[in-house]
């Protein structure tokens, strides 16, 4: 695949210049001053963009996997109970993960393109007098779907519930590109990581913690050492990791909560869901429906597409990078074949969709799909058009 392409999967995204350049550095003693520089000013920006001025934010050398076992493990002992909604590949992930430790798992069953149900939480919350639940998940975007969970209505289950469970949620693909309010959701952990909405390489798993959090870990009892956030605490009051850290995806993620604030968060947002709508407004007009149930639902990163009957969308993601050397994400789990995802996240621009909208309806046109070639680039030409217009007499 040539790099002149930008890619349209929901994760790792397209990274700017300006951020390959902030990775891409000198090795430096990182048991010297110089790494506190570093270091510090990156958790700052990342509480800023979770929206918290209560949280502790740790940043390990992983993946979100690492982020959900660093929830877990810091918090959790072995048979304690927690509630989650199965509704798409990820937050099946976090269930098995919990299984694998041992936890005693109440899972809701959710159709995939469905949300997280909060009215079935708070039912569930209500009924459980003795407060054996103690801690609920909760997927804000599943990736698989292009599903968006309302996670102020999670909060407010178990607030009517008057239930003290705390509540984790993955935000991998929403973070730094939707809105996400960690003190005021009541959120105790989140959890993401830097390959989305922070624009960089893999390598990072970031998990904030709120107060709550922090308090369960010394009587947590399951097994923990290359995640243990007390290490991780001890590091940092001396400028530090308890190892070798990544010190240059650590430079990135400073730059990158720099740019994201520099942007300003709510712009960051409105731009996602300008690019989303237009994104949207293209598979009407191609006749296509989404996975994702209803408007309220739908993810301003990721839009998974459902294919007709019969067809395997896998060949739309094959023809699109075997022909034009264009990147669109398969169907996972349950949806396998039956949807094509296009990623909308981090570093993209109308400009950069419309490229991938064409494209789309180009292979799907090679496909033998009754698609139109341009309906969908005009459909969202016009959406485009008329947002940037709009934007601009409003700063007039």
């Amino acid at each position: 695949m040539t790099s002149q392409n930008p890619i349209f999967i929901p994760g790792p995204t397209n990274i700017p210049e300006v951020l390959r350049k902030a990775v891409d550095m000198p090795t430096i003693d990182h048991r010297s001053p110089v790494f506190g520089k570093i270091l510090h000013p990156a958790l700052e920006g990342v509480k800023k963009v979770l929206k918290t001025t209560t949280g502790q934010v740790f940043v390990f050398p992983s993946t979100g996997t690492g982020g959900w076992e660093t929830a877990i493990t810091n918090t959790l002992s072995p048979g304690d109970k927690v509630l989650a909604t199965r509704n798409g590949m990820f937050s099946h992930r976090w269930i098995d993960m919990c299984h694998r430790h041992g936890l005693d798992v109440q899972v809701v069953l959710q159709e995939w393109g469905e949300g997280v149900p909060a009215d079935r939480f708070e039912e569930i919350l209500t009924a459980d007098k003795n407060h054996e639940i103690k801690v609920v998940l909760a997927t804000h975007n599943e990736t698989a779907t292009g599903v968006r969970s309302d996670i102020a209505a999670i909060r407010g289950a178990l607030d009517a519930a008057n239930h003290p469970a705390m509540l984790f949620v993955d935000g991998v693909s929403s973070i730094g590109s939707m809105d996400f309010r960690m003190d005021e959701w009541g959120v105790d952990i989140a959890v993401t990581g830097s390959q989305k909405g922070f624009m960089l390489p893999p390598g990072l798993a970031i998990i904030g913690f709120s107060p709550k959090a922090m308090a369960a870990v010394e009587a947590a009892k399951l097994p923990r050492t290359f995640f243990d956030i007390r290490d991780m605490v001890k590091g940092y009051a001396a400028n530090g990791f308890p190892y070798t850290p990544p010190v240059g995806l650590l430079n990135g993620l400073k730059v990158a909560t720099d740019m994201l604030l520099e942007e300003g968060l709510e712009n960051v947002f409105a731009r996602h869901h300008r690019i989303a709508e237009g994104v949207r407004r293209a598979i009407s007009a191609w006749g296509l429906q989404l996975c994702a149930a209803r408007p309220a639902l739908y993810s301003d990163t990721i839009t998974a597409i459902r294919t007709p009957e019969g067809f395997d969308a896998n060949r739309i993601v094959g023809h699109a990078l075997n022909t034009y050397d264009v990147a669109f994400g398969t169907g996972l789990g349950d949806v396998a074949g039956k949807v094509f995802r296009i990623g909308h996240l981090g570093s993209l621009t109308d400009v950069m969709a419309l490229s991938g909208i064409a494209t789309a309806e180009m292979v799907m046109a090679d496909l033998g799909l009754q698609v139109k070639l341009g309906s969908g680039v005009a459909a969202a030409q016009e959406h485009y058009r008329q947002s940037t217009t709009n934007s601009q007499k409003a700063a007039a």
